[in-house]
């Protein structure tokens, strides 16, 4: 998959060089791109940000350094994503759908009061939340929708299986996990995990996933209905 960035911060990204990202991208199994929107500006002072019409605190994204940056990164098989606290929320349905479905990811990271709403109605195919809340840009949310879709990526997680059996691959949580010692602080392994007996735990597992997920999120039980 190919991944091209649009952002002001180009050396918040940097991070992606690092862990199993790093590696993937070191061995061509992921092609991640990061451009600055700042570079086409056609701005003297290379600004791209300008008061609203609408009046109010903060500034807003100009649309044509963004415009232009979008258009020098379309191939056919481009996807624009805009990262919004207006947007679709992120789940892990959403990222294996892009994952499975999207051969090059464009991701658009806001700043400010946010972006020129003609960008959106020209460019953009879907706007994307990470939650509902606000941070000060749109790179931390890109980055959390970058490496959760990495993951999904032939070459990138050392077993494939990982993402099989994972919290919210069925709406449930995941069971708790444990390794050496078998014992810490007075606390013990669950001894069923210790016997060998396979059908015993994949029947633990079970039903930890569903203990955990009436403990911290009862609201995906719902949606198992």
């Amino acid at each position: 998959m190919k991944i091209t960035i649009l952002t002001l911060f180009p050396k918040m990204f940097e991070a992606l060089n690092e862990s199993l990202i790093g590696k993937a991208i070191a061995k061509g199994a992921l092609d991640i791109d990061v451009v600055n929107f700042r570079d086409f500006s056609l701005d003297k002072h290379k600004r791209v940000d300008d008061y609203a019409f609408s009046g109010g605190a903060g500034l807003v994204l100009t649309p044509q350094p963004i415009y232009d940056a979008i258009q020098s990164v379309l191939t056919p098989d481009s996807y624009v994503v805009y990262m919004s606290p207006k947007g679709t929320p992120l789940t892990q349905a959403k990222v294996k759908q892009i994952s499975t479905d999207i051969k090059h990811l464009v991701v658009i990271c806001g700043h400010y009061e946010g972006l020129d709403e003609r960008v959106i109605e020209l460019c953009v195919d879907e706007q994307i939340s990470v939650g509902d809340f606000v941070l000060t840009g749109g790179e931390i949310p890109a980055m959390a929708l970058v490496d959760s879709v990495s993951r999904y990526i032939d070459g990138v997680l050392h077993n494939p299986e990982s993402v099989e059996d994972e919290s919210f691959s069925d709406n449930l949580l995941e069971y708790p996990q444990y390794t050496r010692p078998r014992e810490f602080m007075g606390l013990k392994v669950p001894e069923v995990l210790l016997n060998g007996n396979h059908k015993a735990i994949e029947q633990w597992k079970q039903e930890q996933k569903l203990a955990e997920t009436k403990k911290y999120r009862p609201d995906l039980l719902d949606k198992k209905d």
